[in-house]
Formats: C-alpha cells, structure tokens, sequence
C-alpha cells in the first residue's frame, strides 16, 4: 500500500468516544469547570517529559494552544472542536507542540487514536491553579506594557465573570453574573443515580441548602459527571465555604441510605431529572 494510500486510510480511523474524558484525574472536577464555564482561569502542569504544560479556558480568537516564548506549551479548554475524547484531542495539541516554534499559535488537525492527556502526564499531581479577573495575562511581559495591546483586551476583559473557587471542598466554584450569583459543585465521587437520589432525599427534608439563602435550583451533567447548581448571596462565601465539608458529610450519609425513597422525595427526584441539560 503506498504511503499515501496509508494516510488516508489512517484519518478515517475514529476515535473511541469517552464521555468521562478526564476520568483519573485528581483535579477531574477542576478541568471540567475550566472547560465549561470559567471565563478566566488557568492550570499548570508537568508532562512526563518535564515540560510545562498550562491547560487555559480560553485563548484570543478561540485557539487551541500556543507555544510561549520561553516554550511554555498553553492548551486551551473552551474549545469547539470534539472528535469523541476530549482528552485525546487535547493531548495531540501537546504533540502538535513539538512542531511549532516558540511564540507561534498551534495549529489544529484531526486526531487520529493514539495518546490522552492521562498517559502524557501523571494525573495525580497537583495543577497549580490561578484565577483572574481578566484576560491580560494572555500578554507577554513586553506586550503587557503596551498600551495598545491593552487596549485590545477591553472588550473582551468586559466579559469576564468574576469566579471564586471554594477552599474547603474539591471542585466547588462560586460565579458572579451579576444579577445572580451560581455555586456549581462538580461531583465527581459518586454516580449519578446515587447523588440524584440523595440530592431528592435532602430536598424533600428541607436540608437541600448549604447554609439559609441558598437555594438548589437544578443540575446538569458535564463530561460524565453531575454538577448541581445553587443560587446563592455573595456576600456569604465566607459562610458557604466553612459550612461545605459538613453538608458533603451529610449529601454522603444520605447516598448510604437503604430506605425506599417516599412518595415525595420521588417526585422531587423526577423534578430533579426532568429540569436536567447535559453538557458535552
């Protein structure tokens, strides 16, 4: 077969879909809230190889990554492309790193099946995690004393919503959108059916709130994981972050429950379901 022959036949090959694409990972829910709705935040990693590696949630004009200057690999996470595993995708922008030059954007072709994010780096290890309220860290030094380079980001730096990421639990994130103020926790230790069917328990109890004046208004699915939503008052972050580990203790002592569910807390259940979007 000639080699060009080969090529093609290889492009065809499809890539196995995975739902749960960051499955492994210490900081699963983490990359998921990068990936699905924090304007502005990055996490900082080490390959295998010793390279640095910065997962980003979005980059200028909706690239997919870029190489710094100083070879620094940049891998944006809000972006439009899925070809099925969003952690394959992912780990060919690494790949694709090594044949780009330093200070030049990365350039996306379509992946054929090989290497995911959790085999190009120990999932385990600690992202170094930075939130901002802006996007001028997109900057080099040089450029961030530019006045037109700054000038370029208002626009886009007007869109940004301020998030906040809670200290005594994983993966919970407070978003300020203004006129409304949503916790979403991404729950990544236990399925769906259990935390749905535990989440209908505390509601119909009345113990669905975290601390008074906040209210579960809904949940949603992300990459294989359950992420209930809480409108909540911004001026009592402090309280709902102290008060987390022991609504986490009491969602767990639910989920161990073996009583049939009641009457209500099924129709809460179905509720729960019926208001539910899945995220992908």
């Amino acid at each position: 077969m000639a080699k060009k022959s080969r090529r093609k036949k290889q492009s065809q090959v499809r890539i196995p879909v995975v739902l749960r694409a960051f499955e492994g990972f210490a900081q699963e829910g983490d990359l998921i809230a990068l990936r699905e709705f924090v304007s502005s935040a990055t996490a900082r990693g080490t390959l295998r190889d010793g390279r640095t590696v910065r997962f980003v949630s979005l980059l200028p004009g909706g690239g997919v990554g870029l190489v710094r200057p100083d070879g620094e690999i940049w891998v944006a996470l809000q972006v439009a492309h899925n070809h099925g595993d969003i952690s394959r995708d992912l780990a060919h922008v690494i790949e694709l790193a090594a044949e780009t030059e330093p200070g030049n954007p990365i350039k996306m072709t379509v992946p054929s099946p090989g290497a995911r994010l959790q085999d190009l780096m120990d999932p385990q290890q600690e992202l170094e995690i930075d939130i901002y309220e802006d996007f001028n860290w997109w900057l080099t030094d040089e450029e961030a004393t530019s006045e037109d380079a700054l000038a370029a980001l208002q626009s886009i730096n007007g869109d940004v919503w301020k998030s906040t990421k809670l200290k005594n639990v994983a993966s919970a994130w407070v978003t300020d959108m203004g006129d409304h103020v949503f916790l979403r926790w991404i729950m990544t230790d236990a399925d769906e059916d259990r935390l749905l069917d535990g989440f209908a328990r505390l509601r119909a109890a009345g113990e669905a709130s975290i601390v008074p004046n906040t209210k579960l208004i809904g949940m949603f699915r992300a990459h294989g994981v359950l992420v209930p939503v809480w409108e909540v008052d911004a001026a009592n972050l402090g309280d709902i972050d102290n008060a987390a580990p022991e609504f986490l203790t009491l969602l767990h002592s639910t989920l161990d429950s073996t009583e049939p569910m009641t009457g209500a807390e099924r129709s809460v259940r179905q509720e729960l379901v019926s208001r539910q979007v899945t995220i992908r």
